[in-house]
């Protein structure tokens, strides 16, 4: 520190002083280093390893990907940097990506390591490709079978892919790697969850809590759900809350409360009516496969409708694709505005710019088609981002024959269900019940207004209308979208993809009701948010009772 003093931002300095934190367990004093590692000489590759590898630890993914982009310019021929983008690109959602990085690593290292292994079948696992996955994982374990990751995320793979008694025998050879290991027994608890054996589950949990392991965010929402799938709502609670508290000191994540204000006043300016008169709308592709864009809040339902649509053979699943809010990111750039989105999009009016909508249109087709995701009689593919209804009027002019399917769900229901996952969605709203909804109700506002200037093709679809007549539902979707039915849709549940979210185990069920209304079990941990989505939950047509 002395030595700082007298040459501030000396590299050498900063990494010994970074690794004596480190030694000391002063992790985030270590990690404010790197950053400023990282800031001051920002071609040092260590450095931006070290500090993407922390960021990907606590769950800062997006912070993660840009320093693991970084350490690719840095060092485009080290297996370390694919390494890192292959990571990256596997926890933001973008596992083709990701694939394709892990397998640099192994073609420019010439080696085949067992976590190398892994951590692909684990990135084919999340494209649903378990077969490939599967024989990764044996590949994996018997090159090194002393690995207690790869048993367990072997394990994951099977319970995901509905092969339960695999799943078990993998966790008893885990057990006998590591007895009485809290990661196995909580694995435990998730299968036992998965077989609806839920005191069993709840079991492994306490057992997990009796070896001394303080339960992470994500097993504490676990814990959570199980309690209230047994009916101990106010413990359930309990654990939500917990869970979420560790979430926020662990990611150190806040709601981006004012950028998400700004950025809704800002598209509500720029997407009036007179605006759009004068915008142009990008032309059809009739060459390829094109979007239906199934629009909701986290855990409304979304998961449920693109399960559906996706088991009908003329509809490929893209799952939650993240290109729209890429191509908003990238408008100014696009277009060499001196704008940023929305209002880079004034560039449309200049004569030079008239076809920027297509340029808009391509780039998303273009990325869709690398990912290899299209059936081959498809003539849709589902994109079910999360939260794109927020740029409803950009969808609108790139995509203007795309049919959008909006999934709408008791507002109470849907904050608590996001106050009970560990969710990133909506500029990291979901860590408390009020901020989750303080941001449902400025999406939903953003909504009406743009349904107010713009002429859509818009299908409103309640959740609670699929369960009390999942036919009916059905037929109106596909009739909106311009298919045939097909009773294949109406047994979603045995339609074999992995469904990469929240719900992928909800989803392998025959239609249930007890998520219906289920806000009435907490009506008064919920007292706090009632006044904020009062006016959502009446402009939406539902009741509090």
């Amino acid at each position: 520190m002395r030595i700082l003093e007298l040459a501030p931002g000396q590299p050498d300095i900063l990494s010994l002083l970074c690794r004596i934190c480190r030694a000391a367990g002063r992790e985030p004093a270590a990690e404010a280093l790197l950053r400023r590692i990282v800031r001051l000489h920002p071609d040092t590759f260590w450095a931006t390893n070290e500090l993407t590898l922390a960021l990907l630890a606590k769950g800062a993914i997006a912070e993660a990907e840009i320093h693991a982009r970084n350490a690719m310019r840095i060092a485009p021929e080290n297996p370390q940097s694919h390494n890192l983008m292959g990571m990256a690109m596997t926890e933001a959602y973008r596992p083709q990506v990701g694939e394709y990085h892990y397998r640099k690593v192994i073609e420019l290292s010439g080696k085949r390591s067992p976590i190398l292994l892994a951590n692909l079948a684990w990135n084919l696992k999340q494209q649903g490709r378990m077969a490939e996955a599967r024989a990764l994982y044996e590949e994996a374990t018997a090159e090194g079978p002393e690995l207690l990751q790869t048993l367990l995320g072997w394990a994951r793979m099977e319970e995901t892919d509905r092969d339960f008694e695999r799943a078990g025998e993998l966790l008893d050879r885990a057990e006998a790697l590591a007895p009485g290991n809290p990661s196995v027994l909580l694995s435990r608890a998730v299968l036992h969850g998965r077989r609806q054996s839920y005191p069993q589950a709840l079991a492994m949990i306490a057992a997990a809590e009796s070896e001394g392991q303080s339960l992470g965010p994500n097993e504490l929402l676990e814990k959570g759900r199980l309690l209230d799938r047994i009916g101990r709502y106010d413990d359930a609670f309990v654990a939500f809350t917990e869970g979420k508290q560790k979430c926020r000191e662990q990611g150190g994540l806040v709601y981006r409360e004012e950028y998400a204000r700004q950025l809704a006043e800002r598209l509500k300016r720029f997407f009036t009516e007179s605006r759009l008169e004068m915008l142009p709308r990008a032309g059809l592709r009739e060459d390829v496969a094109q979007p239906i864009f199934i629009m909701g809040f986290p855990r409304s339902g979304t998961t449920l409708v693109e399960q559906t649509l996706s088991a009908h053979p003329r509809i490929s699943a893209g799952d939650e694709l993240p290109f729209i809010n890429d191509i908003a990111g990238a408008m100014r750039r696009t277009f060499n505005s001196p704008l940023s989105y929305p209002e880079a999009l004034a560039e449309l009016w200049m004569g030079d710019r008239r076809d920027g909508l297509e340029t808009l249109r391509d780039q998303y087709l273009g990325r869709v088609r690398q990912l290899g995701i299209l059936k081959p009689e498809a003539a849709w593919f589902t994109d079910k981002m999360p939260l794109n209804e927020t740029h409803l009027g950009l969808i609108a002019l790139i995509f203007p024959c795309s049919p959008l399917i909006h999934v709408i769900r008791h507002p109470l229901d849907v904050v608590l269900s996001v106050f009970a996952n560990n969710l990133t969605h909506g500029f990291n709203c979901a860590f408390a019940l009020e901020t989750a909804a303080r941001h449902y109700l400025l999406v939903m506002e953003l909504v009406a207004h743009y349904r107010a200037q713009m002429t859509l093709r818009y299908l409103p679809v309640r959740y609670e209308d699929i369960l009390d007549g999942q036919e009916d539902a059905v037929n109106r979707m596909l009739d909106f979208i311009g298919e045939p039915f097909d009773e294949r849709c109406l047994q979603f549940h045995e339609n074999r993809r992995y469904a990469r979210t929240a719900s992928y185990a909800q989803v392998t069920e025959p239609l249930y009701l007890r998520s219906r209304y289920r806000y009435r079990h907490y009506m008064k941990q919920l007292e706090p948010v009632i006044p904020i989505l009062e006016p959502a939950i009446q402009r939406l047509g539902y009741a509090i009772d």
